[in-house]
Formats: structure tokens, C-alpha cells, sequence
């Protein structure tokens, strides 16, 4: 019995408009800024224009790739609501799928900007056997001092009585063909900008590793410490993190040159130490694993795997010959793909934008 299992940071899904840009450029897209825009009337007229016309098309992309992954469950990441994960499904991803997530879940989480996490499922997985949700539990909730994980790497932004989790993670209990799977649908906290002499993934690892942290203490709860191994779960999401990179020099008129690195500290060390989960994605070749091209110009790009499905002990060697797919046709040209990994793009994808996200979606078949 088969379960495709799916993730995609589906980059912002918003059913609001951010006039913010208006009195912060920071936040003031970059078309705009050729403008001479006098009123905040005026700029916010300008906005909304821009928005609606650039999300067709991006909203087209994001449900092809949802499309290419063909999967039972999905978990998504950036959604803006539940009104929004509706008119999303109903409007774009039921043009390429049909009617096949009547199952949605997302609780309001953390986020400042009011982003979460959420799942959809099919009712029947594509082998027809039933997919049942018996519960959804948030834990968004959590502090640093209900755990007692505090310490003096978080003092500098973080109190004790702050939430852990800078969205959610979302536990789901399901039973699918009769046989139990449980869920935990995760998006860490962001590298931030650099502080303190320290670049922006150092300066905000301390969170993700509290995050991590709080994850395994959740399941460790649930299951009893030391007693994981032999349970059927996945944490699925976007982890904002990564234990290696590859690094993309060169330029374009002599070629590029792809160097794979690992890092030395990474907040996932916290969920691999002591084999307690498996990252299916290390089943691909080195230079195969990125769901991302980070940029800053010629002087800064890598390739990443930031988005992950990681295995139970058990569903991981029950499914020990399954590789994860990477959907990277949603991709935009600037992209730099190493040798032999080129895909067709999906039609009117631009260099930088329109794109499905900037994130790729990885999809799995597990047998459960």
C-alpha cells in the first residue's frame, strides 16, 4: 500500500495587500520604485495592480507543480489562510488535479506576517485507500521556558516566555488504509539579516536549533524517549536550514563550477544525531539534493536543500529503495542548474519572477 507524501513552501499565498512599501522601501517592490508616486492612494491603487496581475501567473505555476508531484497528502508551507488555501484550490489547483484535496488543515500560527503552515489531503490515496485525519493538534504555543531550553545564545532576541516556534508545528494523527502515520508539519525560523559580526544564518541559529529541539521533544513525548525507532512518523517542511551546500562559481560567459560543502554546524544535527530521523534525500547524488538557488550576486550563490522530508527510523527502512523527486520546473531562469539537472520551465516563467516559488516542492512514495 503507497502513500505519495508531499512539501512545498508555496511563497507567500496571500489573500491581503501589503501597503507597508508606501513609507518602508525595504518593503516597496522594485518596479515601483521606477515610479513617481506622489499619494499613498495613489501607491496603493499602483499595488494592487501589480499584485493581482503578477499572482495569476505565479498562482498558475505554483498549482502545476503541485500538479507534477501528484501526491496524496500535501503539506504547504506560507499560507495566508484557510479562506486563501480555498480560493487557491477551487480557482488554480483544481484546473490541473481535479477535485482531490477535499481534506485542508491549518491553525493560525506565529508568524508576524501571518504566514502558516497547513496540509491537504486527498480522501482516498491514488490506490484507493482511505486517507482518515483522526486528530490536529497545534503546538505553537510552546515556550523556551515550558521546555527549559533557554539559554544565553537566545538571550539576545529572545525572552523565556516566547513562543518556540516562529509559525507552528502542526502534529496531525492519521490512519491510512487502516495503518497509523503520524505528521509533524514544521517551518523554522528564516536566516535573518547578519548582526553581531555574525552572518544571517549564524545570528538566527540559535532559534532554529530551539526549534529543532522542540520538535524532537514532541515526539519523544508522544512516543517515550528512546522508544521512536520502531514508529511510523515524518516531519515534513521547510527547515530554513541545511548541513551542506553546494557552491556555484564562475559566471556565465566562462561556465560554472559546483562545489559541494558541509557545514559544520547545522540545526538539523539536532534531528539526525543519534539516527532519529533519515533524510531520504542523501539516496540522490550530492549535486541533486538543492530545493533552492540562493543569490546575493557573482560573490554569493550556492545551491540548497532547504525543504525536507525526514523518515522515522521505521518508514525510513520500510522504504529504504524510495529517492524523494525535486519539482524544479517552477523554477525561474536565473536559477543556476548544474549539468544534466535542466528541466523545461513552466510557459511564462520569467528570469526572476513569475515562478511557482522560490522554493522547489519534493514529493515522495512511501509504502506505510
Amino acid at each position: 500500500m503507497s502513500l505519495r507524501l508531499a512539501t512545498f513552501n508555496i511563497e507567500n499565498l496571500m489573500s491581503r495587500f501589503d501597503f507597508s512599501g508606501f513609507r518602508n522601501q525595504l518593503k516597496q517592490d522594485r518596479v515601483l520604485r521606477l515610479f513617481d508616486v506622489k499619494t499613498e492612494a495613489e501607491y496603493q491603487r499602483l499595488e494592487e495592480a501589480r499584485t493581482i496581475a503578477h499572482t495569476d501567473d505565479t498562482r498558475q505555476m505554483s498549482a502545476l507543480a503541485i500538479a507534477d508531484c501528484d501526491a496524496d497528502i500535501l503539506c504547504l508551507q506560507e499560507a495566508d489562510n484557510m479562506a486563501s488555501l480555498q480560493a487557491f484550490e477551487y480557482n488554480y489547483l483544481f484546473r490541473m488535479v481535479g477535485n482531490g484535496y477535499r481534506q485542508k488543515y491549518l491553525i493560525e500560527g506565529n508568524d508576524s506576517r501571518g504566514i502558516d503552515v497547513a496540509v491537504l489531503m486527498r480522501e482516498e490515496t491514488l490506490d484507493g485507500q482511505p486517507i482518515e485525519c483522526l486528530e490536529v493538534k497545534s503546538h505553537a504555543g510552546l515556550t523556551y521556558a515550558d521546555l527549559d531550553i533557554f539559554n544565553d545564545a537566545l538571550a539576545s532576541t529572545n525572552r523565556p516566555t516566547d513562543r518556540i516556534f516562529k509559525r507552528d508545528c502542526l502534529e496531525l494523527d492519521l490512519r491510512i488504509g487502516g495503518r497509523p502515520l503520524t505528521l509533524y508539519v514544521v517551518h523554522f525560523k528564516s536566516m535573518g539579516p547578519a548582526r553581531d559580526g555574525l552572518d544571517g544564518r549564524q545570528a538566527t541559529m540559535p532559534v532554529r536549533v530551539a526549534e529543532a529541539k522542540a520538535v524532537r521533544h514532541i515526539i519523544e513525548s508522544r512516543f517515550g524517549r528512546g522508544h521512536t525507532a520502531d514508529k511510523m512518523f515524518a516531519i515534513c517542511g521547510d527547515m530554513n536550514d541545511y548541513q551542506e551546500k553546494v557552491d556555484v562559481l564562475g559566471d556565465r560567459r566562462n561556465g560554472y563550477e559546483f562545489v559541494p560543502r558541509e557545514e559544520e554546524e547545522s540545526a538539523l544535527d539536532v534531528l539526525t544525531a543519534d539516527g532519529f530521523v533519515e533524510n531520504p534525500m542523501l539516496r540522490r547524488p550530492v549535486l541533486d539534493r538543492w530545493t533552492l538557488f540562493h543569490s546575493r550576486g557573482p560573490q554569493e550563490r550556492h545551491l540548497c536543500q532547504l525543504d525536507y522530508i525526514w523518515l522515522s527510523p521505521a518508514l525510513a527502512q520500510r522504504n529504504a529503495s524510495q529517492v524523494p523527486e525535486i519539482i524544479r520546473g517552477g523554477q525561474p531562469f536565473r536559477t543556476i542548474f548544474p549539468p544534466g539537472q535542466e528541466v523545461e520551465r513552466y510557459p511564462r516563467t520569467g528570469w526572476d519572477r513569475p515562478k511557482a516559488s522560490d522554493h522547489c516542492p519534493v514529493a515522495i512514495t512511501l509504502d506505510v
